[in-house]
């Protein structure tokens, strides 16, 4: 059976973002209308994914008493609130490129967007990464690697939009990890 403050704090930490990403963010976006169809089929494998990890996590999961001090778990709640603060702050840089009812794109500066052209994403991926590794789960997992698997593209598409549509757009910028790739 898992620890009482180690089995409260995983849902905890997952749930934090999701209301972030969910009831906050989308009120603070600017540019072109959001697809119904896209928030349905998002809100589908919240629900789902959601199920599985809480799943795992009230049914399956069994976490020693002292869990919360463990290297896996302490890591992990370091890098997913570190991605966590790159993932807002990075946001927070791409909102405030454009005024209210502007639709066209501009080169993103400041952060991690200093050196990758896909900050947030970055950002995303390791939090699920320091999730992952916190609850120390096959479902967390699977669902980090999910997560790479989809964001990381999406952040290479967007490095390439980004050099063919500015000329002036920093040669040195990576697509996705900082210096590497």
């Amino acid at each position: 059976m898992a620890a009482a403050s180690s089995g409260r704090v995983h849902p905890a930490v997952s749930q934090r973002h999701d209301h972030l990403k969910t009831f906050i963010y989308p009120f603070l976006t600017r540019g072109r209308p959001f697809p119904l169809h896209i928030l349905y089929f998002g809100m589908l494998f919240c629900l789902y994914n959601g199920f599985l990890q809480g799943y795992y996590l009230i049914y399956c999961a069994e976490y020693p008493t002292d869990w919360c001090f463990n290297i896996r778990f302490t890591s992990g709640i370091l890098l997913f609130s570190l991605g966590m603060g790159i993932n807002i702050h990075s946001d927070l840089l791409l909102r405030q490129l454009r005024k209210p009812g502007e639709t066209t794109y501009k080169i993103p500066q400041g952060g991690l967007f200093t050196y990758v052209s896909g900050a947030n994403y970055f950002g995303e991926i390791m939090e699920w990464f320091g999730y992952a590794i916190a609850t120390w789960s096959l479902p967390a997992f699977a669902f980090a690697f999910f997560t790479l698997c989809v964001i990381g593209p999406r952040a290479i598409h967007h490095h390439r939009f980004y050099l063919r549509t500015f000329t002036d757009y920093p040669k040195s910028r990576k697509a996705l990890i900082p210096f590497i790739f």
